[in-house]
C-alpha cells in the first residue's frame, strides 16, 4: 500500500461516522461501514466515488461495477444503482470519498485545456499517483480547517484537471458542456424526476433534449444503462420505498401516488426489485431501525 493511501485512509477514519457525513469541505463526503452490507437501492448524481479501503459492487441497469482500494467510477448523470459493500470489518473498514462535481468549474477548465482521454463509460478506473496526492492534500484540511476556505477550492480544481486527464475524462469533458449529448440527456432525466407519477413518452423527452426519438434513446441507454421506461420505474419505486417508510399505510394509495395504475403490478414490481413485498419490506426497514439510504 503507498504512503499516500494509508495517509488517506487515516484521515478519513478519524472524520468518518456513520455511514455518511458530509465534510466540512465543500462538495466531500465520507462514506464509512464496518460490515458487509446487503444490496442497497439508491439515486448517484453527478459526482466521483474514490474507494480506498475495502470493496463494492454497484449495479446500474444492465451493467455492473467493482471497486476495489484506490479505484474510482465518475457518475454522469442521476443514476439509479443498487450497491453492495462485499468486503468490510471492524479491522478494515470500508471508506470511500464523495465528490459531487461543480460542472462550471469544470467547464472554466476545458476552456484552458486541450482534449483528454475516452474510455468505457461503465468501469471504475485506477487512482494514479498524481490524482492520489491531490485527493490526499484535499483530506488533509480536515485537520487543517481554518485553512478549507483558501486552499479547498485550489485542490478541487487540481483534482478536477486530474480526472480530465484521466481515462474517465471524456465523459466528464461531455457532461460540462452545455450543448454535449450528456448535459441534454440530464434535462430529460430532470423531466423524469421531477414527474415520476406521469407516463414516459420518449418523443417529448427527445423534444426536450433536441434530440431526435432514435437519437435520444441510444444516448440515454448509454448513459444510464436502461431505457427511460426502465429509469422511470427504478425511480417510482425507489419513491414509493421512502414513502412506505416516512408514512407506513396504504401500499395501494402510495402505488397510485408514484404512477402505478395497478396496486397488484406494483407489488409484483417492487418486490422484483427490494426482495419483499411492500408493506413487509416497510415493516421489516422499520423493525430494524435500517433505512433505505446507500451506503457512500
Amino acid at each position: 500500500m503507498s504512503e499516500a493511501l494509508q495517509e488517506l485512509i487515516e484521515i478519513a477514519g478519524r472524520h468518518a461516522r456513520g455511514r455518511r457525513i458530509r465534510t466540512a469541505i465543500p462538495r466531500v463526503s465520507i462514506g464509512r461501514s464496518e460490515v458487509a452490507t446487503a444490496p442497497l437501492p439508491g439515486v448517484w448524481g453527478s459526482g466521483v466515488l474514490f474507494v480506498l479501503q475495502g470493496a463494492k459492487t454497484v449495479l446500474i441497469g444492465d451493467r455492473a461495477l467493482r471497486y476495489d482500494p484506490a479505484s474510482y467510477f465518475i457518475y454522469t448523470v442521476e443514476t439509479p444503482s443498487i450497491s453492495q459493500i462485499v468486503e468490510a470489518s471492524a479491522a478494515r473498514p470500508y471508506l470511500a470519498i464523495g465528490l459531487t462535481l461543480d460542472l462550471q468549474a469544470v467547464a472554466a477548465l476545458l476552456v484552458e485545456h486541450g482534449p483528454v482521454l475516452g474510455g468505457d463509460r461503465f468501469s471504475t478506473s485506477p487512482v494514479d499517483v498524481d490524482l492520489l496526492d491531490a485527493l490526499r492534500r484535499m483530506l488533509r484540511l480536515l485537520d487543517r480547517p481554518a485553512e478549507i476556505p483558501v486552499l479547498a477550492a485550489m485542490l478541487e480544481r487540481e483534482m478536477l484537471f486530474r480526472l480530465l486527464q484521466g481515462p474517465q475524462g471524456g465523459k466528464l469533458r461531455e457532461l460540462a458542456r452545455a450543448d454535449g449529448h450528456l448535459s441534454r440527456i440530464g434535462q430529460a432525466i430532470a423531466r423524469i424526476r421531477s414527474h415520476p407519477h406521469q407516463p414516459v413518452r420518449v418523443g417529448d423527452l427527445a423534444e426536450i433534449a433536441h434530440m431526435s426519438s432514435a437519437a435520444f434513446y441510444r444516448h440515454f441507454k448509454a448513459a444510464t444503462a436502461m431505457s427511460p421506461i426502465q429509469y422511470q420505474k427504478q425511480i417510482r419505486l425507489l419513491e414509493a420505498r421512502h414513502l412506505l417508510i416516512a408514512q407506513p399505510g396504504n401500499v395501494a394509495r402510495v402505488a397510485f401516488a408514484v404512477g402505478y395504475e395497478s396496486a397488484s403490478q406494483f407489488s409484483r414490481e417492487y418486490a422484483r426489485q427490494f426482495g419483499s413485498p411492500p408493506a413487509r419490506d416497510a415493516a421489516r426497514l422499520l423493525a430494524g431501525g435500517e433505512t433505505a439510504i446507500e451506503v457512500l
